[in-house]
């Protein structure tokens, strides 16, 4: 191996499949990215069809670094670390509840000021209490039987999360609840404390959406409910289902191979284009065989090394946290990918390391 090869090998240290995974979805990313938004970086930015592109390039180049630097870390510094990172996901929630961005009738971003960067809080949560839920699991691994340890410890946490997230973002509450709940199945929490616990989450779920409809005007309550129905019900509503409509129309167009990159017709009607529904445009413009497959093979396999990587592990933290992170990408995959195509209820979850960051 060449000096330089070496140097490159020692910078971008790590599993080589996971980065390759990540290579493919940049790939995707700009090029979607760049086709769903040109229209609108046409007409808003004075003609400068790339502002999007640029934009987008500088987002991915940031988390490349910040992949880069978290992979030359000891893992022991997150365990170390776990309760102060919490600590701030938490502050940030409330924070945002207060002086957070308001875009599209919900408040789920801070904007840091003089940047024009967002941040939506939630995606920060997830993570930290990935952390978190790694750690506790590790440390009380001989004392997962007892209900009132594991309440304490492991779900009023998550309950608070999901609590302070539930208000303005139904889906993303629910999902990291899901999250949860599958990793401290992979840690041995038993499974009748588990259904204990999703049993009260729907109940607290419903007491919530009760209260807000009493105590304000003002909330999602009619949307969870509307979208839920329609759903269930299979009966579509043109405005209540035009975003589902649209997508389901732009994969049904792509057919096996697309229409080819920058052909796409329902990028300029579909709202979201890029980012909740980014998926319908790929497949829309690249095909089943070229846009779908391999977005999805790709999550699987980097699903599939992480849990390779986590039985390779000597102890119990990096194992949980490995296998938590991945286990939290691929399930709001799946879930965006199941939306665009119709089998799941709008949610609003982007498509991790392809939708456009803010």
């Amino acid at each position: 191996m060449s000096t330089q090869g070496f140097k490159l090998a020692q910078l971008f240290k790590g599993d080589r499949g996971i980065w390759a995974m990540v290579v493919l979805f940049m790939f995707y990313s700009l090029l979607a990215v760049y086709s769903s938004s040109v229209s609108v970086a046409f007409m808003k930015y004075g003609g400068n069809t790339t502002y999007f592109l640029r934009s987008q390039f500088f987002m991915l180049l940031f988390g490349v670094i910040i992949i880069v630097i978290t992979s030359h870390l000891n893992y022991k510094i997150y365990s170390s670390l776990a309760n102060i990172i919490f600590a701030v996901a938490v502050a940030l929630l409330i924070l945002t509840l207060f002086v957070g961005v308001r875009i599209n009738e919900a408040t789920r971003w801070l904007e840091i000021p003089g940047t024009g960067f967002r941040l939506q809080t939630s995606d920060l949560a997830k993570v930290a209490l990935v952390i978190y839920l790694a750690r506790v699991l590790a440390k009380y691994q001989n004392e997962l039987n007892d209900f009132m340890l594991v309440t304490k410890v492991f779900v009023v946490p998550v309950g608070i999360v999901c609590a302070l997230i539930l208000s303005e973002n139904l889906s993303s509450a629910m999902m990291i609840f899901g999250i949860c709940m599958i990793i401290m199945y992979i840690g041995r929490v038993p499974v009748r404390f588990l259904l204990a616990y999703a049993g009260i989450a729907v109940a607290g779920i419903i007491l919530f959406a009760l209260i807000l409809t009493v105590v304000s005007k003002d909330n999602r309550v009619e949307v969870w409910k509307n979208r839920i129905e329609a759903f269930v019900s299979g009966d579509s509503d043109p405005d209540q289902d035009y975003q589902s409509n649209q997508a389901k129309i732009a994969i049904s167009t792509g057919g096996l191979f697309g229409k080819m990159p920058g052909n796409s017709v329902q990028r300029n009607i579909l709202p979201q284009s890029n980012s909740d529904f980014i998926f319908a445009i790929i497949v829309e413009e690249y095909g089943l065989l070229f846009g779908a497959i391999p977005l999805l093979m790709g999550y699987l396999i980097l699903l599939f090394r992480g849990i390779a990587i986590a039985k390779r592990c000597d102890t119990a933290f990096p194992a949980f946290l490995v296998l938590g992170l991945v286990i939290m990408i691929a399930i709001q995959a799946i879930l965006n990918m199941l939306v665009a195509v119709g089998l799941f209820p709008v949610t609003g979850q982007t498509l991790h390391l392809i939708s456009r960051g803010r």
